[in-house]
């Protein structure tokens, strides 16, 4: 027998909820800890549909990497996703960013071995930086293009600052704050989820290219992989992706 319990102190050998940004709300947020998980949907944001689809599929629980509750809740209505959950008595665990900053098992750990990086290892300057190697020095547009059919995107951007690209350092989701330590640590490319233009320019300014994968591309890179982990930790409980959600972007 599973309860959220379980999983809650599972997530604690690799992800402790202790390590999350000051700024965050992880952990159990919508139910009871001693609910029996017989089946849990696991999907990186909590709509509306996700909750449809866990209450079809009949889910206890749904995972999530981003909060269903982030910001103080004033007033709840009856399309507000977690009056939704706590009405059709499904619980949210929410895994934000000290799944981010695992380096045991996180976003950032899964998006580098996804990208063919070696010696991954946080970094000891930044927010949420990580890095790596390439075996082998590789061209930025090959590089990009590895990236793209890697995290299954249908468009990404980049720059070629830098032509040869060897150490990426790396920050998932929204990252592009994270190129001025990218930059001190020499790194020669940044891959993230999010960079603004005035980042953009920094980089150019400090040598650095980047790939911009899609926040969201560059985050359920995780799910498959904790699927899986979580399946083989609870074998009496079923875990699945979440098949209706998508941030639905669209390239032209």
């Amino acid at each position: 027998m599973t309860t959220i319990n379980n999983i809650l102190n599972f997530f604690e050998t690799f992800a402790p909820l202790e390590t999350a940004m000051s700024f965050d709300n992880c952990g159990l947020l919508v139910g009871d800890k001693n609910t029996v998980v017989k089946n849990a949907l696991v999907s990186l944001d909590i709509t509306e549909n996700v909750v449809d689809e866990a209450e079809k599929l009949g889910c206890e629980l749904i995972i999530s990497h981003h909060p269903v509750i982030f910001n103080p809740i004033k007033s709840l209505g009856t399309n507000d996703v977690p009056y939704k959950l706590a009405s059709k008595n499904i619980s949210a665990v929410c895994m934000h960013t000290n799944l981010d900053l695992s380096e045991k098992f996180g976003v950032n750990i899964c998006l580098a071995k996804a990208v063919g990086l070696k010696n991954i290892r946080r970094s000891g300057i930044g927010d949420c930086l990580f890095l790596g190697e390439l075996e082998t020095a590789t061209d930025i547009d090959d590089f990009a293009q590895k990236v793209k059919k890697a995290l299954n995107c249908n468009g990404l951007r980049y720059t070629a600052i830098n032509k040869n690209i060897n150490t990426v350092a790396l920050c998932s989701g929204s990252g592009g704050d994270q190129i001025f330590a990218a930059a001190k640590e020499n790194a020669d490319a940044l891959l993230t989820g999010e960079i603004k233009h005035h980042e953009i320019n920094a980089a150019n300014a400090l040598g650095v290219s980047i790939i911009d994968a899609g926040h969201y591309r560059s985050e359920d890179v995780v799910i498959n992989p904790l699927v899986k982990m979580l399946s083989d930790e609870f074998s009496e409980a079923l875990f699945t992706k979440s098949k209706t959600y998508s941030d639905n972007i669209k390239f032209i």
